[in-house]
């Protein structure tokens, strides 16, 4: 099978929780073509976080200055001084390499994208499989306070009434057959 790459993007969105970065990793060792588009952030990193390698910490006047430099493809606000976008140059990286760019972001960024690249993207909702189960998997990961969690709570509901908006909605209830599913998607978007 001949595959596409270049000039192709596929964007995962999903609220924070229901699995969307796992899956990506998922499919990045799966030799589909495909590399990581690093998003930039405003916020420090989480303990084994790597810069450039799982966000590009620009810190918030970092941030603000690239929006002034016009160096993002698209950006927003996530929380208050909470800043996280998609850098021209990153894409430009990927595409020179002769792999499909694949994003990690969130809902709203990732309607942006399918907006800003139209038919050239393949843009998945990663669903879970209920609300309850996506309030268990934020606790069982151990790394924000309860006020984190609500809040992400509060936006995930919201979140969830985009997913119509997208062009596959994948329902993360069992792992291995949500990255079979995804790989799938992938694999018949790419092909020439």
């Amino acid at each position: 099978m001949q595959m596409e790459t270049k000039g192709k993007c596929i964007i995962f969105s999903a609220p924070s929780g229901a699995g969307k970065t796992t899956i990506v990793h998922a499919l990045l060792a799966k030799n589909l073509g495909l590399s990581f588009s690093v998003s930039a952030c405003s916020r420090d990193p989480r303990p084994k976080e790597i810069n450039g390698k799982d966000y590009y910490f620009l810190g918030i006047e970092g941030f603000k200055e690239q929006i002034q430099n016009d160096a993002f493809i698209e950006w927003e606000e996530v929380y208050t001084n909470n800043f996280y976008g998609t850098l021209k140059n990153e894409i430009q990286r990927i595409w020179d390499s002769g792999n499909a760019v694949i994003f990690d972001v969130d809902v709203i960024g990732g309607l942006n994208l399918k907006k800003i690249f139209g038919e050239n993207a393949l843009a998945i909702f990663v669903q879970p499989p209920s609300f309850e189960e996506l309030e268990q998997r934020l606790r069982l990961r151990s790394t924000e306070s309860e006020d984190k969690i609500n809040q992400r709570m509060s936006k995930a509901r919201k979140e969830l009434e985009y997913a119509s908006q997208f062009d596959k909605i994948l329902v993360n209830e069992n792992l291995d057959e949500a990255i079979e599913t995804a790989k799938s998607w992938v694999e018949q978007f790419l092909k020439v």
